[in-house]
């Protein structure tokens, strides 16, 4: 259901918002502006028609976010600068994700047709803390890298909004498995995102809208990294390779179709935390399998 909130009205993407959707704003002001353009196309389209769209936001590169870019390619398109080389080309962007030659052979009809992707431009880059004024209201960027590097929240300071963007809070927890993110960075800017005071917080998927402090549920989202981290560990109470790990199904509980797609999520999540455990002292790697120290 939509909800209004001042100036910004969210938009809920089809299946709750669940990939390949994800929830939409649109901020209505002297610039209107639609955050995160893969919501409902239908809906999207109503809007475009009127009372208009002068420009679309990303919160981040994912193609769950870009997924309805198409219908407004005559539009200005901004996203942070860390997070714009990936829209550039397939090859950019799945470079982003760190795919091997298989997976992204398996992509790219999948992004081409379901995505709609083409290489883009942004018009205007993020960079860095800001404030940006589109005529009676103010939006402040912040960035909070860690599932992207350049991934940013919205906070409508006036109104008390805190878009969170995809650090949803979800029983699932948080993704980190592209080639550049980072599990601490992870950490840290969900605890950014907590320490600020927010009356509404809006997140990109799932449950969307909570009207309440989310209170434990910033708890128990960090929580999942550690729980996945724990579980690694036990595994590696024997050396395993790659392949067992992914077998174990730690990040997914079980085996998923398609595997191409879920066994790359299995590898670069637990990749993540291999290179975390590794830079700790806590786990080494003999180039086939990886042990306990």
């Amino acid at each position: 259901m939509e909800q209004q909130f001042g100036p910004a009205l969210f938009i809920p993407g089809k299946r709750s918002g669940r990939y390949p959707y994800s929830h939409s704003l649109y901020i209505e002001a002297d610039t209107k502006v639609l955050i995160d353009a893969a919501s409902d196309d239908k809906r999207l389209r109503e809007l475009r028609e009127g009372p208009g769209v002068d420009a679309v936001w990303l919160t981040h590169w994912h193609e769950d976010h870009f997924k309805y870019l198409r219908l407004f390619d005559d539009r200005e398109l901004w996203i942070s600068e860390k997070d714009a080389a990936p829209l550039a080309g397939l090859d950019a962007f799945f470079d982003a994700y760190g795919m091997n030659p298989e997976e992204r052979q398996a992509w790219i009809p999948i992004m081409e047709q379901a995505f709609h992707f083409k290489p883009r431009k942004p018009h205007r880059l993020f960079n860095g803390h800001r404030d940006v004024d589109l005529g009676g209201v103010t939006i402040e960027i912040i960035p909070t890298p860690g599932h992207t590097p350049g991934h940013c929240a919205l906070f409508f300071r006036e109104e008390g909004i805190l878009f969170l963007g995809d650090y949803d809070l979800s029983k699932f927890g948080p993704w980190y498995g592209d080639r550049d993110s980072d599990i601490d960075e992870v950490i840290a800017s969900v605890n950014r995102l907590r320490a600020i005071p927010a009356r509404i917080w809006i997140a990109a998927h799932e449950k969307g809208v909570f009207p309440q402090e989310p209170a434990d549920l910033w708890d128990r989202y960090l929580a999942v990294i550690d729980r996945r981290e724990q579980k690694l560990l036990d595994l590696l109470k024997q050396p395993r390779n790659m392949n067992d790990i992914v077998e174990a199904r730690i990040i997914y509980g079980r085996k998923r179709e398609p595997a191409i797609f879920y066994d790359f999520g299995e590898r670069s999540m637990m990749g993540k935390h291999l290179e975390r455990l590794i830079r700790r002292g806590i786990v080494q790697f003999d180039g086939i399998r990886y042990s306990l120290i």
